[in-house]
């Protein structure tokens, strides 16, 4: 009999504790954009995963494509209904529809909107480690962020070069962008202020060859005109302005989105930029904060 009491008492207690464990499991989450996958891949455990964007393992786009092989791709609200997330997070430029109808199926919907600043990098950060409660992982992001603008800011120029942030079919990226104050921490001056590009935009081929930069960033090394977005960046008249030795190159997935993949972006511009300022690379410090 009191055997019997005994094994009774002993399952409610598993039970209890295996019911506890459930109640502080830290969220699941999915996310909706290429920009909240890299949040999201890098903050959360594996099983907090329960889905990511049909971007995510885009080698061109996505920071995070070859860690988002594990996950399911998910772009349809009822796909996410159907994965019963503890939140959802999106960017304000995800269909507001989509976001609707997640809401009212009593989904808690987070949208992120782009950072144009380090100061908004840091917030996303912060906001999605809270969300996830991976707020001791979310802060040692931030410090390694923190400890690359301060290796960028030893290499930086004292020249103020002037530098043409330019992309396929002539569009360049404003001087109000994640990508414009990323150059003025490296002590570069983004042309696009000059042109009254805050946003970014097109600009044709004569204008690009008259505004005479010192410097000009791309996303990568067009060895061919495979098109005539790539053709303009080959184009020799442009070439003969800016030959190739004053190019310099960061990926554009790791300047897409306000994230840890800027940590990396800091580094390579760091490197690059050597030649024109002549200063030595501080050491680097990246501890991982991801699974």
């Amino acid at each position: 009999m009191a055997g019997g009491v005994m094994r009774h008492l002993l399952t409610i207690a598993v039970c209890m504790v295996v019911a506890g464990g459930a109640l502080h499991a830290k969220p699941r989450a999915v996310s909706l954009n290429v920009c909240t996958d890299q949040l999201l891949v890098d903050l959360a455990d594996r099983e907090q995963i329960l889905g990511v964007s049909t971007f995510a393992r885009d080698p061109n786009l996505s920071w995070v494509a070859a860690r988002a092989g594990p996950y399911t791709a998910v772009a349809a609200a009822e796909d996410v209904v159907s994965r019963a997330p503890d939140v959802v997070l999106a960017g304000v430029f995800n269909k507001i529809a989509t976001r609707q109808v997640l809401a009212a199926s009593g989904l808690r919907v987070e949208a992120f909107a782009l950072a144009n600043d380090f100061a908004g990098v840091r917030e996303a950060i912060t906001r999605v480690g809270s969300l996830l409660q991976q707020e001791e992982r979310a802060a040692r992001r931030i410090a390694a962020l923190d400890g690359a603008l301060a290796r960028l800011r030893h290499a930086a120029s004292t020249r103020a070069l002037r530098i043409l942030p330019l992309q396929r079919r002539g569009w360049v990226s404003g001087s109000d962008t994640l990508t414009s104050a990323l150059l003025a921490e490296a002590g570069l001056v983004n042309i696009a202020a000059e042109l009254g590009l805050y946003a970014g935009g097109q600009v044709g081929l004569e204008r690009l060859i008259a505004l005479r930069p010192d410097l000009i960033l791309g996303s990568r090394e067009e060895t061919y005109g495979e098109d005539q977005g790539s053709a303009l960046l080959l184009h020799p008249a442009l070439r003969a302005r800016v030959p190739a030795e004053r190019w310099i190159y960061i990926p554009g997935r790791l300047t897409v989105c306000g994230g840890p993949g800027l940590i990396e972006a800091i580094d390579a511009l760091i490197e690059q930029l050597v030649p024109f300022t002549g200063e030595a690379p501080l050491p680097r410090i990246q501890p991982r904060a991801g699974p």
